[in-house]
């Protein structure tokens, strides 16, 4: 199926996911050359053939015109056997008749040397109208043929570099984007070893506070504890006192 202008136009490009892959601008641009250089080999190729049909209606106007003429040159043949030696009533005069007669032979071989004239140049010049159309229509269909190799050949290389554009733009967007997820699983491992490291402490300093609180507790309550046994110790002492206050006082 040739490629139309129109096809050039409407050609769509699949756009990348991640970013763009060409430039739209700089392909835009490349694809209107390609319109326009296009329909300029359409319009060429349109031109010729209305050419080469506008000669071959004119050849075939020439001959048909061609072949009126001699079939109007041929009455000129009827007034040859017209003598008119009527004016030979006296038939004493024998030398004028004589000589009235070799003039219309003379008449009517001139009148045919020249219908034979007119008949040649007739042929000779449908002949080379014949000859000059065979020799334009040859030259319209060898530029119509050369014109439309061109064109195609156009095409075709104008197709060709857009299918490898398209297909090296489609080879880099693909490139672009396995190297943009690599790059995002390597972020990805590495923000989830940062955060199993950043766990792995958190739960140690857990631990560690854990620890800290268990033996603060231990130690305030030992504390608490000793000073309570100290308050006893030291509430016992202070009873037991008074009372060998009073034994002195009634032994006295």
């Amino acid at each position: 199926m040739a490629l139309t202008p129109e096809d050039v136009v409407n050609k769509r490009f699949q756009p990348t996911k991640f970013r763009e892959g060409y430039d739209q601008d700089e392909v835009d641009d490349f694809l209107d050359e390609v319109v326009v250089e296009l329909r300029r080999l359409t319009q060429e190729n349109e031109e010729l053939r209305q050419r080469l049909v506008g000669t071959e209606s004119r050849m075939g106007e020439m001959q048909r015109g061609a072949g009126e003429p001699a079939a109007a040159d041929e009455p000129v043949v009827a007034p040859a056997p017209e003598p008119e030696p009527e004016v030979v009533a006296p038939a004493a005069v024998a030398a004028p008749v004589a000589y009235a007669a070799p003039s219309v032979e003379s008449e009517t071989e001139s009148t045919t040397n020249l219908l034979q004239l007119a008949r040649r140049l007739h042929e000779e010049h449908v002949r080379e109208g014949v000859e000059k159309r065979e020799s334009l229509v040859a030259e319209g269909n060898a530029t119509a043929e050369r014109v439309v190799s061109e064109a195609e050949a156009t095409a075709a290389k104008v197709v060709g570099e857009a299918e490898s554009n398209a297909d090296r733009v489609v080879t880099e967007a693909e490139a672009t984007a396995a190297r943009l997820v690599t790059e995002a699983e390597a972020t990805q491992r590495a923000q989830l070893a940062k955060l199993d490291e950043e766990r792995t402490d958190i739960e140690q300093r857990i631990d560690e506070l854990r620890t800290f609180e268990r033996e603060y507790r231990q130690k305030l309550k030992g504390y608490i504890e000793s000073q309570l046994r100290e308050l006893d110790t030291a509430g016992s002492a202070s009873k037991s006192e008074p009372a060998s206050i009073s034994q002195g006082v009634g032994g006295n």
